[in-house]
């Protein structure tokens, strides 16, 4: 953390002290925050490898409240809990504000979605990164871009069960994220090329909790193996802008061959996504959505065809995007 001072009188007068850090509350401050969609493990990257898109994001406001703890107002039709609690963005900010030391602080945090719950493109990452980059950003920033993955991250368990970090880690961060260890938290960010990506969201829910309790919890040594060589080999292609690299690496050969059962048209969108000139894709995240990587906007377009040819044709509802991966992450639009 660093040390936040000012003699400005919109602050209070009698600042919260702690560790030699002094903190004060601007009560008036309003931040709106765009939080962007993610894409989790790459194909072959699970739980490690994430990035973020520009399109789709949902909006967050935060500001100070009166009444003490935190108030949750959703500003759309998703009928998500309000109770803290109960709320990923709100299981995010209680973390956060247990290391606070301001008694009775109180917020509020109104939420427009416009990521789906359950799509598989990091909607409960997108609402608890917000919340603890717009808090932040609110408490004049007192808090690294570590703390606030290590806040936001009670959110996904309160989701999935688990605390991983590769929805949660780009969409803060930004760009691709490398999660090299959960304990200790240690995050690396790659460069990577301009790349366009499409996503089909298949209009069907996968809930992550329940893709994940299908997964084989024994693999075999030549599978890990060959896992951890097309890891590799994608980190490296990314570095490296090595398109075709890239493209041989975007294998999974342990994850996607049991949750791809759970998406209807799966095998049929990755070949012929390729057959128009993608360098490959596969889930996104825990699904249903399915994502691929494309070097132009041009063959992105393709692909978008040829996933609403294929949905249109087995007459399951769906929605595509057509996007890029989103250097900045989280962005402030309004303060």
């Amino acid at each position: 953390m660093k040390n936040i001072f000012t003699n400005k009188r919109i602050f209070d007068a009698s600042p919260a002290a702690s560790g030699g850090f002094v903190w004060y509350i601007q009560r008036d401050k309003v931040v709106t925050v765009q939080s962007p969609a993610t894409v989790a493990n790459m194909v072959c990257g699970f739980d490690v490898l994430g990035f973020a898109v520009e399109a789709p994001y949902d909006i967050m406001r935060i500001q100070f409240s009166n009444q003490p703890g935190i108030t949750i107002i959703n500003e759309d039709d998703f009928q998500l809990p309000v109770e803290p609690e109960k709320n990923v963005a709100g299981a995010a900010l209680l973390a956060l504000l247990a290391e606070v030391p301001i008694p009775d602080i109180g917020l509020e945090i109104r939420i427009r979605k416009q990521i789906k719950p359950g799509s598989g493109v990091g909607s409960s990452a997108a609402s608890a990164a917000g919340a603890v980059v717009a808090a932040n950003y609110l408490l004049n920033e007192p808090f690294s871009k570590s703390d606030l993955v290590r806040f936001a991250m009670n959110g996904e368990k309160l989701a999935s069960g688990v605390k991983h970090a590769d929805n949660i880690a780009p969409c803060i961060y930004g760009g691709v994220t490398l999660i090299r260890s959960i304990f200790p938290l240690d995050i690396v960010s790659i460069p990577a090329p301009e790349l366009y990506v499409t996503i089909v969201h298949p209009q069907i829910e996968v809930r992550t909790s329940d893709a994940r309790s299908i997964l084989k919890q024994n693999v075999l040594l030549k599978d890990a193996i060959k896992q951890w060589g097309n890891i590799a080999g994608l980190v490296a292609g990314l570095l490296q802008s090595d398109y075709a690299l890239i493209g041989r690496s975007l294998e999974d050969v342990l994850i996607e061959p049991v949750r791809c059962i759970l998406i209807p048209g799966f095998h049929e969108v990755k070949e012929r996504a390729r057959a128009v000139g993608a360098l490959g894709g596969g889930i996104s995240g825990s699904g249903p959505s399915i994502f691929m990587l494309s070097t132009q906007r041009n063959i992105a377009e393709s692909v978008a065809q040829e996933m609403k040819a294929i949905f249109a044709r087995i007459e399951l509802a769906h929605h595509t995007y057509v996007t890029s991966i989103n250097p900045a992450g989280i962005r402030v639009i309004e303060s």
